[in-house]
């Protein structure tokens, strides 16, 4: 992390530190603050968790990886106390934190742009339209849509690969939701992976390949992977801070979340953990590759922590395309 990060961070903390120093006091003092989850959301809360251990004695954040859904079993189980998760929580995932008495509060922390990349060797598309997109990934593609020349005329008669995230990722859902309609409906027939770097990996080896992912993921691959624009009606919009910001690219824009446990939030490290979080993440999720939310969301954000409101303002219904988080979160 850049030294300048690093130094605004630490100044601007220098009251909590009192607090932890108070609290925790040696490392044998200090309990772990277990985190699992998200995939796409993992880096921002892996930053977050460096600098809070690097600033704060004895303080231990290990971040695990199994994706949205994964970490929504762990969590609603009471086997973590932050979940990461790229989609908000499920009506299903709500049911199974009251079965074991686990409230929570959700609480947004970045923006992100889902990425749809192809090969740096194919050279006869440089943007795709929504429908395009759709005709691609929607269940009826299976083993039906398996050609270049089928997603539109004048594109070559070459094998289509796909490439895309597992079933348990929140991007996948995402990703769905935007583009065929319905979470979870897609072709089966494609490579799936929970890890984002095992999709880079097997996009820059296949010259007909395409797949999606978190911005970031392209933007720290950039070199190996070629950005497609998608055009949803208004003409063609590649994914950038600027674009994903403005709301600009749509509909492959979304809010990124973190969910803390209520009875973790008793907790005097978890509460200090969770304001370093919010007051310090609109400086370290550009750093990692993602879109800080506005000052506005921020404090919004630390309002809903203090006030521990909680539940979900997607109420189990999933993601709302198009629908302002700021709206969301006054209401």
């Amino acid at each position: 992390m850049p030294g300048s990060v690093r130094r605004v961070v630490r100044w601007g903390l220098v009251s909590l530190f009192v607090v932890v120093g108070t609290a925790c006091g040696s490392a044998a003092d200090v309990q772990t603050i277990f985190i699992d989850g998200s995939s796409t959301v993992g880096p921002i809360t892996q930053a977050v968790a460096e600098e809070f251990q690097g600033s704060f004695r004895g303080a231990r954040v290990p971040v695990g990886v199994s994706g949205s859904g994964g970490g929504f079993h762990k969590f609603c189980t009471g086997e973590t106390d932050i979940t990461n998760a790229s989609r908000p929580i499920r009506k299903i995932e709500i049911e199974l934190c009251a079965e074991n008495g686990i409230g929570f509060v959700e609480l947004p922390i970045a923006f992100d742009g889902l990425a749809v990349v192809t090969n740096p060797d194919n050279d006869f598309v440089a943007c795709l339209t929504v429908e395009e997109l759709q005709r691609i990934w929607e269940p009826a593609a299976e083993r039906a849509v398996t050609s270049w020349a089928q997603v539109r005329p004048g594109f070559p008669d070459e094998e289509l690969l796909l490439y895309g995230p597992g079933v348990d990722s929140g991007t996948y859902d995402y990703f769905t939701t935007a583009i065929v309609g319905e979470e979870g409906a897609s072709r089966g027939d494609f490579t799936p992976s929970e890890d984002d770097n095992v999709l880079v990996q097997g996009i820059a080896g296949d010259r007909n390949a395409i797949g999606f992912f978190g911005l970031a993921y392209f933007t720290a691959n950039s070199e190996a992977l070629k950005l497609l624009g998608v055009n949803s009606g208004d003409g063609c919009v590649t994914p950038s801070p600027e674009t994903v910001n403005s709301g600009v690219y749509q509909p492959l824009s979304r809010p990124l979340f973190i969910y803390v446990s209520l009875l973790s939030t008793e907790r005097e490290d978890i509460q200090t953990f969770i304001r370093f979080y919010l007051e310090n993440a609109g400086l370290l999720v550009s750093d990692v590759g993602y879109v800080a939310l506005t000052d506005e969301l921020y404090v919004l954000a630390i309002e809903r922590f203090e006030n521990r409101v909680t539940g979900s303002v997607y109420a189990g219904e999933g993601a709302m395309i198009g629908v302002a988080l700021e709206d969301l979160l006054r209401e």
